[in-house]
């Protein structure tokens, strides 16, 4: 007994491979044109100096024994510094940076209150793994540290 071609399953199959395979392929085409890659670096070289001069400020924390501790509490944002405080009770820059999104990115500008706590506000959610940068807005010295939040406990963030 004879069964025409396209009524078996194996033409269907061998056919079915390289169309799934072409649209897959035109599809990631698609993708790789027309979304951007946040996490690329065009000039590494500058890159590289910069990542130098940081290094250098991560040192001067160091050096200045700056410790402080963090607490998040539903958009809240208190630092305290542990040691190292700044004297005249400038603004700190503070900056979560998400490890894969950049548009979840924060930066805040937190400023001392008459206890010495130095306070800001954000209203995005900041769940997840962060890495979190603080630094004073004349960039002397900087502290970094990677943590997933929110967190029950306070976060220390030391050189």
């Amino acid at each position: 007994m004879y069964i025409p071609w396209y009524k078996q399953f194996w033409p269907w199959f061998f056919i079915l491979v390289p169309v799934i395979t072409l649209m897959m392929g035109g599809l990631m085409l698609y993708l790789a044109i027309n979304t951007q890659d946040s996490l690329v670096v065009d000039d590494y070289y500058k890159e590289g100096r910069t990542i130098n001069a940081s290094l250098a400020r991560e040192q001067e924390a160091k050096v200045r024994n700056i410790r402080t501790t963090l607490t998040f509490q539903e958009g809240a944002v208190a630092l305290r510094f542990d040691s190292g405080a700044p004297t005249h009770g400038e603004a700190v820059k503070l900056t979560l940076y998400h490890t894969t999104l950049a548009e979840r990115d924060i930066s805040l500008l937190l400023t001392r209150d008459a206890n010495g706590v130095y306070r800001g506000y954000t209203q995005m959610a900041v769940n997840g793994k962060w890495r979190i940068t603080v630094e004073p807005v004349d960039l002397s010295w900087k502290l970094q540290k990677t943590v997933f939040l929110p967190s029950a406990k306070p976060v220390s963030v030391t050189p």
